[in-house]
């Protein structure tokens, strides 16, 4: 059983053959960023949780997740980042933020990114806080460099997190377009350039009280993180079903050669579907088990490198060429096994 299957998967299924597919290639190449294909999630209703439990909902959208990451990760990545940020304002209890910004959020009319990578390595210890806020009246000015977020635009939106003091962090919802805040595309990394990815420098950037998500942020990240992490699991699972496919797909190439390699299809699938099984076991009780999302998404991580690498050998010098489907895999494999929290990241909260 795959993670939640929702009611209009066919109507999924054509947004991603429609609005998708026909793009991968200019994503991956040309840093081509799939926004209309994201705003019509939002308008299919693929992001609405209204009248449905929090698992529901998360388990429907995990599903969109999955199925956009078996295309193409770079953009599974933005839609994770904007049901990130749908998180911290379905969780917050700034109602006026929470009444102003959730519907339009939901209809895909405004999207946004989430800006935590930093605040995540902060609370397990492994960075400084990048951004620093001062109070004045009616609310904070916020200074300092966060250097990667994704998913941003002109009319986008983003979380971020900022410390008042050493005991005191607060945690706001501010739009690309604020005065102070400025940003730089950074587009030169080895895959996942199609992801609107920017350095955000902010100088004395006003943050008004109504776009506070929380005055304590430490303690709002605890309520976040659980729903955090699980939409980052099914960005690792579609690739591997991807590279699965891939490899079954070449199976009778040069007289059926790949038989003798050590790691076939089946394996992978029984570890797939293992990993589909634990996913679903997270979500049967009434509270969300960080820890244990925690161990699934690090086993993901690794089970994505080992199927993107044995798709890479199965299919020869074809996957090894620049643009080919299994090197773009690849190459989403390793963005995802350093995705925050990463694998030593999640190796040290878990092992530590």
């Amino acid at each position: 059983m795959e993670i939640g299957i929702i009611s209009q998967s066919s109507t999924l299924e054509k947004l991603i053959k429609d609005e998708l597919k026909p793009y991968v290639k200019q994503i991956d190449t040309e840093a081509y960023y799939a926004e209309i294909f994201l705003r019509k999630l939002g308008e299919a209703g693929m992001f609405s949780s209204a009248n449905k439990s929090q698992r529901d909902y998360l388990l429907e959208e995990m599903y969109v997740v999955q199925e956009t990451a078996k295309v193409c990760m770079t953009t599974a990545f933005c839609l994770w980042c904007h049901l990130a940020a749908l998180t911290y304002v379905r969780q917050t209890k700034n109602e006026k933020l929470k009444n102003k910004m959730l519907p339009s959020l939901e209809k895909g009319e405004i999207l946004a990114g989430t800006g935590l990578s930093n605040p995540m390595k902060y609370y397990a210890g492994l960075e400084k806080l990048y951004l620093q806020a001062k109070p004045v009246q009616g609310g904070y000015l916020i200074s300092g460099v966060l250097p990667s977020v994704s998913n941003l635009g002109s009319d986008h939106w983003f979380g971020c997190i900022a410390g008042v003091n050493e005991d005191k962090q607060i945690m706001c919802f501010v739009p690309c377009n604020t005065e102070g805040l400025k940003m730089k595309e950074k587009v030169d990394y080895l895959g996942i350039n199609g992801s609107a990815t920017y350095a955000c420098s902010f100088h004395d950037v006003f943050v008004p009280d109504e776009w506070i998500l929380s005055e304590n942020a430490e303690e709002y990240v605890e309520e976040i993180r659980p729903a955090f992490l699980s939409y980052q699991i099914p960005l690792g699972l579609g690739v591997t079903q991807a590279s699965i496919s891939s490899i079954e797909k070449v199976c009778q190439k040069q007289n059926g050669c790949n038989q003798f390699l050590t790691k076939q299809p089946e394996v992978l699938r029984t570890a797939e579907q293992q990993a589909q099984e634990k996913l679903q076991s997270l979500y049967k009780g009434e509270s969300l088990n960080f820890r244990e999302i925690a161990r699934v998404r690090l086993e993901t991580a690794y089970l994505t490198l080992e199927a993107v690498q044995a798709s890479m050998l199965h299919n020869g010098s074809a996957g090894y060429v620049k643009d080919s489907a299994p090197s773009r895999r690849l190459r989403e494999a390793y963005f995802f096994a350093n995705l925050t929290p990463t694998v030593k990241h999640l190796e040290k909260v878990l092992n530590g």
